[in-house]
């Protein structure tokens, strides 16, 4: 299994990220593609890249709670570092105006810019939309090239959320520990996606599945997803497993076998 969206190079692990990586691998995830936040979180996950070569991947981006006054600035200190690593896609990327709607039109306008730059390497998105979907889709109309392949990372949204970003391409949705959750109304939503559309993630060490909500997530607990998927769509934990490799792979430049 592939995790798709997994930051164990944040400072929560720290303390025992060898420990963390032999236990995804242990439970049969035996990749993980590890997308950016900010300029500060470059070096820790180049780090941690070079450390675990045959596992990891990384995507580079400006995570839009990271975009502020002197976002194009930060951005040209992002886009330099393409030169200088391999990356598997531009990311995380997007609108986020849960927390804070003071660089809105900031977050727009850097949401277009890194589309712009996949579109030029040739290397799909992935999307943080959180309280921005009409916003992340006003940027998808505007958009003045050939849209990139996309992920909707952590998606939770409903089926006219589905069918609303459909309209712009036939996109993935990164499904995580939130369709573990009570309240979740995935059940419903997963039909709609399709499993040839899905791919498997934690976000950790954000958004741990049931039985963990509320503690560290962290890339072992894949299984747990796959497992509510493959209930979900009546499915068998091999065959999502199987499939959601491959979409990830088509979506994502990955050379390993799995």
């Amino acid at each position: 299994m592939i995790d798709t969206h997994s930051h164990l190079y944040l400072e929560e692990f720290d303390s025992d990220r060898d420990d963390a990586v032999a236990r995804a691998l242990s439970a049969g995830v035996k990749f993980m593609v590890l997308p950016n936040v900010g300029l500060q979180t470059i070096d820790s996950m180049v780090g941690m890249d070079l450390r675990y070569p045959d596992c990891t991947a990384m995507a580079l981006g400006l995570h839009p709670t990271s975009v502020d006054a002197g976002f194009r600035r930060n951005l040209e200190a992002v886009y330099e570092c393409f030169s200088r690593h391999k990356f598997v896609a531009v990311g995380e990327v997007g609108i986020d105006l849960y927390w804070d709607t003071t660089y809105r039109e900031q977050q727009l306008e850097a949401f277009d810019i890194q589309l712009h730059w996949a579109e030029q390497f040739g290397l799909p998105v992935i999307i943080h939309c959180r309280e921005g979907l009409d916003e992340v889709l006003s940027v998808f109309a505007n958009y003045s090239g050939r849209l990139p392949q996309c992920v909707f990372h952590s998606f939770g949204g409903t089926v006219d959320d589905v069918e609303r970003i459909r309209r712009y391409g036939d996109f993935y949705f990164g499904i995580n520990g939130i369709v573990t959750f009570k309240n979740s109304k995935l059940d419903a939503v997963l039909p709609e996606i399709g499993i040839d559309r899905i791919v498997l993630e934690t976000d950790c060490p954000y958004l741990a599945p049931v039985p963990y909500r509320g503690k560290r997530n962290e890339s072992s607990y894949i299984p747990l997803i796959a497992d509510k998927i493959a209930g979900t769509l009546g499915l068998s934990v091999e065959m999502v497993s199987s499939i959601t490799d491959r979409n990830a792979k088509s979506l994502f430049p990955l050379a390993f076998e799995s």
